[in-house]
């Protein structure tokens, strides 16, 4: 019998370009659950605790808002971008 084992993309996302081409691909598919989860990848990689701290939020509240059901406020959101090293750029899009 084969034991398959769990797949945590956080563990392959292993330095900031890495990153930056993971939340630029999140981004693009304008799906706001997806955005939050891969942050919440994204954080895991880097340490939830050294996010929190750095953020000033609770570990919880990060696990919470960056979950498959979560739903981080845009304040939250840009918090731990930044405590990523991340910003966001907008460009003009045609529909």
């Amino acid at each position: 019998m084969n034991k398959l084992t769990s797949y945590d993309p956080a563990n392959a996302l292993i330095d900031d370009e890495q990153i930056a081409i993971f939340i630029t691909d999140a981004l693009e598919t304008g799906d706001p659950a997806f955005i939050a989860e891969a942050l919440g990848v994204v954080a895991r990689a880097k340490g939830m605790s050294t996010i929190a701290e750095q953020t000033g939020l609770s570990r919880e509240q990060l696990y919470r808002s960056f979950s498959e059901k979560g739903n981080p406020t845009l304040k939250t959101t840009l918090a731990v971008m930044k405590a990523l090293g991340l910003g966001l750029t907008i460009k003009h899009v045609n529909s």
